[in-house]
């Protein structure tokens, strides 16, 4: 092809074609978006409305070449009208080339200029899009709002046919851009199959959307803006490739907006080619021209068109365990009953999917942030700063009694922060919830909420309001109770509470779930000194404990020495009391106070313990004193017929036999102030025999 001023004006006519398809395309999408509150359209029209400043550069580049080709001809003009003569002025002729010379600036400052902007330009739509779709899932009150507009089926159709349209004029574009003189043209066909590709993905979108999955153009959505950012980066690239690739100096740079990725897309017949050129070479032979290869590629459609009906065959046939249950969907809508370890026969996908549950699998939901860690011994205190992001639970300080018929006073006054906190108490708790689908009640479980699921949340919908029920109920049920009751629970547990509420509000909202249990693997005061003091406190109450139950010991120990058995000594000490109370009114020596020590004494000897033995030694000795007095009594009564007998008599006998006792027990006697003429001694000296005598046994010698 010659090139001439003709050759680039029908460039700059397609270039300037292109700018109007780009721009009128562009502000339609747009305008439509804004009018159906369409969140897609709105992106793919920001995408679309970038590739207007492609197509006006190279309308002005190809613009330069028609009127450097014109003052080429008019150079050379001059120089066939002089006939080979030099001029005065044939020095100065390349530096009056003034055309020429601005169009080596435009290669070198106005495409790259051009460049950086649309890099800069997708990067922002990239970057700024990314932001908005992160902000989806935000749940602190900033989320942002994903729209779609009500007229799906006029959306698809414009989708469609736009996208059809820009990839045609692509083609053409990239026929024209194989020619030397247009090959700057191939920056302008990668731009417009990038709007066919963008309408072709919001295009699927919008088909998944008529079958409720939500899902689908919101990935679509999050997929150009990720498409946009991969142009701006290969454009950054290239432009700082152009400033180190070698060339020749009548050679013209490449565009860096001039994507490779888009021009493949732009032509797919070269990816062929490279495809066989590769295969030939592997096989280094031309396998492309056997008959096999030809064959293959004859039979490529056919090919293709029985796997795309054994795929959807396949999809027609849904195989459910026996542990699973499954219900057919129509456009969101539930078709016949529930189906359980059975083939399940459905419409090819899209028009029917099958949703399987394992209704037996037991699902755990943590009721809060995130869990505490658990060491092998589980202490109160944390060492380092408390998480102050972590929500802590409501409980009262301390227990309060309801009046008579009425509801408990929690507060009577305006609450201030010292009597909230006099009320009111903090505990920290990891609360698990246990749970799994009722065995009758997967139809309950999907109607109860969705299962879509946000960005930034690891829950679906359907967990989220869950773990919202038995959060409610959790925080309901901590706050009417004391935190010594929390922490030191005695009689039902708290967890059984728990699971009995929690149950109760998944039923009222027929929600099909069963709850299993509820786990609190942790359950203490907030962080900080508070919970030093806790642990100081229950140590004091342990030791209090310990020194009432060793004084009881000691008391049941010495109460069982005494009187048998604690029961025993606690109805003595009773009467015991009675007996002072009855001292007191009718007096000491009253016949109650009797029967009553009577009554005492009774129920300490049945008892048989120490102070029963005491009682029977104390009235041994009574009875034995009582008899010695009653034998003297009868010795001195026996005695008195005698003294009245013989007086003087009786008592020299006495007197001498007391003498006698006395005396015997003597070695030295002295008998004193006593007539010797009255006193007779008998003395008779005896030998004690011994009873064996060794000596009469002994043989004498002669």
């Amino acid at each position: 092809m010659t090139r001439d001023q003709f050759v680039y004006q029908q460039a700059t006519r397609v270039a300037a074609f292109g700018l109007v398809i780009q721009t009128i395309l562009g502000l339609f999408l747009l305008v439509f978006g804004r009018a159906t509150e369409d969140s897609a359209f709105v992106l793919a029209a920001t995408y679309v409305l970038s590739g207007t400043l492609i197509w006006v550069a190279l309308m002005v580049l190809f613009h330069q070449h028609r009127l450097e080709r014109i003052e080429a001809l008019e150079n050379d003009e001059i120089i066939q009208q002089r006939g080979g003569a030099r001029s005065v002025f044939e020095g100065e002729r390349e530096e009056s080339q003034a055309a020429a010379r601005r169009l080596r600036l435009m290669h070198q400052w106005l495409m790259p200029v051009v460049s950086i902007a649309v890099a800069i330009l997708l990067g922002l739509i990239s970057y700024f899009t990314l932001n908005w779709l992160a902000d989806l899932g935000d749940t602190t009150g900033k989320a942002s709002v994903f729209s779609v507009g009500k007229h799906l089926g006029w959306q698809l159709a414009i989708c469609a046919a736009l996208s059809l349209l820009t990839f045609i004029f692509s083609r053409f574009v990239a026929g024209m851009a194989q020619q030397p003189a247009w090959q700057n043209l191939r920056g302008g066909a990668g731009a417009m199959v990038g709007n066919a590709l963008v309408l072709l993905g919001v295009a699927v979108g919008i088909i998944f959307q008529v079958f409720h999955k939500p899902d689908v153009l919101e990935g679509v959505t999050y997929g150009i803006a990720v498409f946009a950012g991969l142009i701006a980066s290969e454009t950054v690239l290239n432009l700082v490739l152009n400033l180190y690739r070698p060339r020749r100096r009548t050679e013209l740079s490449r565009p860096a907006f001039d994507s490779k990725l888009l021009g493949l897309a732009a032509a797919p017949d070269s990816i062929v080619r490279s495809i066989n050129e590769a295969v030939n070479y592997q096989f280094g032979f031309d396998i492309t021209s056997s008959w096999g290869y030809q064959l293959l590629l004859r039979s490529f459609l056919r090919l293709t068109a029985f796997g795309v009906a054994i795929l959807l065959l396949m999809s027609m046939i849904v195989v459910v365990q026996p542990g699973e249950q499954a219900v057919r969907l129509r456009s969101g809508r539930v078709i016949g009953d529930l189906a359980q370890g059975v083939l399940v026969w459905k419409w090819p996908w899209p028009f029917e999917s099958v949703e399987r549950f394992d209704v037996g699998q037991i699902r755990s939901l943590v009721l809060g942030a995130k869990l505490l860690p658990i060491s092998r011994v589980n202490l109160w205190p944390i060492e380092g700063e408390p998480d102050s992001t972590r929500p802590s639970f409501i409980v009262l300080a301390h227990s309060i009694e309801a009046p008579s018929g009425g509801a408990p006073e929690v507060a009577s006054k305006a609450p201030d922060a010292a009597h909230v906190a006099t009320q009111f108490a903090l505990v920290d708790a990891d609360i698990v919830l246990d749970y799994r689908v009722k065995k009758d009640g997967l139809l309950n479980f999907l109607n109860f909420c969705s299962d879509s699921r946000s960005r930034r949340s690891p829950l679906d919908m359907r967990e989220r309001t869950l773990r919202a029920l038995a959060l409610r109920e959790a925080s309901q049920l901590l706050s009417t109770r004391s935190i010594v009751q929390v922490l030191s629970p005695s009689g039902d547990s708290l967890a059984r509470q728990l699971k009995e509420r929690i149950q109760a509000s998944f039923d009222r909202s027929v929600s099909g779930v069963e709850v299993v249990g509820v786990r609190i693997p942790v359950l203490r005061p907030p962080a900080g000194e508070s919970a030093a003091m806790f642990e100081e406190l229950s140590i004091d109450v342990q030791n209090s404990r310990k020194v009432l139950d060793e004084a009881q010991r000691m008391v049941n120990n010495t109460m069982s020495t005494l009187v048998g058995s604690p029961d025993v000594a606690r109805r003595v000490v009773a009467a015991i009391e009675s007996l002072n109370a009855i001292e007191e009114t009718a007096g000491e020596q009253s016949p109650e106070a009797a029967v009553q020590r009577a009554l005492i004494e009774q129920m300490i000897v049945e008892a048989h313990a120490q102070a029963a033995s005491v009682i029977g030694a104390a009235r041994a000795r009574r009875w034995s004193s009582l008899v010695r007095s009653r034998a003297t009594t009868s010795e001195v009564l026996g005695q008195a017929p005698s003294y009245r007998a013989a007086p003087a008599l009786y008592r020299e006998r006495a007197i001498m036999a007391v003498l006698s006792n006395a005396i015997a027990a003597a070695r030295i006697k002295y008998v004193l102030a006593v007539d010797p003429s009255r006193i007779d001694f008998e003395i008779q000296m005896e030998q004690p025999e011994p009873g064996l005598n060794l000596g009469d046994y002994l043989e004498k010698k002669e």
